[in-house]
C-alpha cells in the first residue's frame, strides 16, 4: 500500500513520524509524498497553540477533500487533547500519542475493513516508554534518538503534560544499543530529542539523570556527534557541566528554555526558576566550554506582562548574549490556566515580539562574527547555490565554495567570514 504522512510540530512528531515511516516500509508498504496519491493519509498532528489544532484541521480536511476515496487518518496531540472536536471531522481513524506501533497495525486494519475506529487512551495512566526505531530514512546526516516522554511541570500556557502525559524515560542500555546501531548505519550526528529531556532517568529510579545517560551515549557511539534537544535551566549545576566538558564528541550547543526575562512573568508562567537561576546556568556553561552557543526561546506578550515587565526580559537576554533566539507572541493554548487571564492586545503583542527579535539579530551577529578565525569539524549536509553547507558543532550554518558533493563528510573548516546568518569557510583538509 501507499501510505502518505504529514507532520506538524515538534521534533518528537519529527522523530515519531520517522519512526512510523521506518516500520511500515519494513512492513511492505511504500511511503510517498502527502501531496501525490496514496491509499492512506496520516496527520501526525500538533496541539501546542489554537493555532496549531487549525492547522490539523485543514490538513485532515484537505486529504478529505482532495483524496475521497483513500484512507484518512490522525494521531498526535490534537486527538489526545481535542478527541470530540476530532470525531466532529470527516476521518476513518483516531489515534491520540501513545502506542505507535498499535497505531499502525490499525491503520492496516482500517486499510483492510474500512470501518471507522479510534484508540486514545488515557494519558496519565501510561507509565511505560515505547521503544520507537532510532534514526530516519535513506539520505539523512543527523539522526534523532527520543529518549524521554512526557512532562510533569505543568506551565500554566502549556497543554503538553495533557497530550504526552508523565515521565517515562528511554532505559540507559536501550539508548545505548541504538546509538550503535546509528553509527553503524552511518550517521555522524545523533540528537538527543523527547518533550522533557532534563527529566530523564526520574521514572527509572536508579538515581541516573540526564549526564549520566550523555556519558553512557558518548562512550557507547564515541564516533557520533552528540547534541541536545531542549533543556531547562535546572539541568545545568556545576557537576553537569564537568562531567559533559570531558564528553569529545559533545556538541557545544545548549538550548535553555527560557520563555520569560521577568521574574514576575515566570511566575504567572509557573516555569520552576527565576532569573537568577537561569544566569547562573547560562555563566556556568560559559565557564566550561569555549564559545558555546546558548540558545532560548522566548514568549512575549504573555498575559499580564506590563510594558516595564518586557523591558526587563530585554534587558536580561542581552545580559545573557544568546547566539540565538526563538520568538514567539503568546498564543491562547484553550484548556489552559493563561487561557482565562487577561489577554494583552494582538498589536501589543508583535510590537514587542519586533523589539526583542531586533536584539536577538544584534546577538546572533555578534556571536557569529565572533567564529571568524576559528576551525570548525563541519557536518556537511547539501549543496546550496555555489556553495556545500553543513553546520558546524554549534550549530551554525556553514557554507564553502564549490560544488564538490561533501555529503555526510566531517571535515576542518576555517571561518573566514559572514554572510546574514550564516558562517563562511574555506576547508582545512582535502574532501
Amino acid at each position: 500500500m501507499k501510505i502518505a504522512i504529514y507532520t506538524l510540530g515538534c521534533k518528537v512528531n519529527q522523530y515519531e513520524t520517522q519512526a512510523m515511516e521506518q516500520e511500515l516500509s519494513r512492513r511492505g508498504h511504500e511511503i510517498v509524498s502527502f501531496s501525490g496519491a496514496a491509499d492512506a493519509y496520516v496527520v501526525n498532528t500538533c496541539s501546542v497553540t489554537a493555532v496549531s489544532d487549525q492547522k490539523s484541521r485543514q490538513m485532515l480536511s484537505r486529504a478529505r477533500r482532495e483524496h475521497p476515496g483513500s484512507v484518512v487518518a490522525v494521531c498526535g496531540c490534537y486527538p489526545q487533547t481535542r478527541p470530540e472536536d476530532v470525531r466532529k471531522l470527516d476521518v476513518d481513524l483516531i489515534a491520540g500519542t501513545g502506542d505507535r506501533m498499535g497505531f499502525l497495525d490499525l491503520l492496516e486494519q482500517e486499510l483492510e475493513d474500512r470501518r471507522p475506529m479510534e484508540a486514545v487512551d488515557r494519558v496519565f495512566d501510561r507509565r511505560a516508554f515505547e521503544i520507537l526505531p532510532a534514526g530516519g530514512l535513506e539520505g539523512r546526516t543527523r539522526a534523532m534518538l527520543k529518549v524521554e516522554d512526557g512532562c510533569v511541570n505543568f506551565c500554566s500556557y502549556c497543554i503538553i503534560p495533557y497530550a504526552r502525559g508523565p515521565v517515562r524515560s528511554l532505559p540507559p542500555e536501550e539508548a545505548a544499543a541504538r546509538a550503535k546501531e546509528l553509527a553503524v548505519a552511518g550517521y555522524q550526528e545523533m540528537v538527543l530529542t523527547g518533550i522533557e529531556i532534563s527529566s530523564w532517568g526520574a521514572d527509572l529510579k536508579t538515581g541516573q539523570s540526564l549526564i549520566d545517560l550523555m556519558e553512557i551515549l558518548s562512550t557507547a557511539a564515541p564516533g557520533l556527534r552528540l547534541r541536545l534537544g531542549s533543556l531547562e535551566p535546572r539541568t545545568i549545576d556545576e557537576d553537569f557541566c564537568r562531567r559533559a566538558a570531558k564528553l569529545p564528541n559533545l556538541c557545544p550547543q545548549f538550548h535553555l528554555s527560557m520563555q520569560s526575562g521577568c521574574d514576575e512573568t515566570l511566575k504567572r508562567m509557573n516555569r520552576k526558576y527565576d532569573t537568577a537561576r537561569y544566569f547562573r546556568s547560562v555563566a556556568l556553561l560559559k565557564e566550561y566550554f569555549d564559545r558555546p552557543a546558548v540558545t532560548t526561546d522566548m514568549i512575549v506578550g504573555f498575559p499580564g506582562e506590563t510594558e516595564e515587565e518586557f523591558s526587563q526580559s530585554l534587558d536580561f537576554i542581552r545580559r545573557c548574549g544568546f547566539a540565538r533566539m526563538h520568538i514567539f507572541p503568546y498564543s491562547i493554548r484553550p484548556g489552559t490556566p493563561a487561557a482565562e487571564l487577561a489577554q494583552i492586545p494582538a498589536a501589543v503583542k508583535e510590537h514587542r515580539a519586533a523589539r526583542a527579535a531586533t536584539v536577538a539579530d544584534e546577538m546572533r551577529k555578534e556571536y557569529l562574527a565572533g567564529c571568524v578565525g576559528q576551525v570548525y569539524p563541519v557536518l556537511f549536509e547539501q549543496a546550496k547555490g555555489n556553495h556545500f553547507s553543513g553546520h558546524a558543532p554549534n550549530y551554525t550554518e556553514v557554507l564553502v565554495p564549490g560544488g564538490e558533493n561533501l555529503h555526510n563528510r566531517v571535515l576542518a573548516t576555517r571561518i573566514t567570514g559572514t554572510e546574514g546568518f550564516a558562517l563562511l569557510g574555506e576547508l582545512e583538509e582535502t574532501p
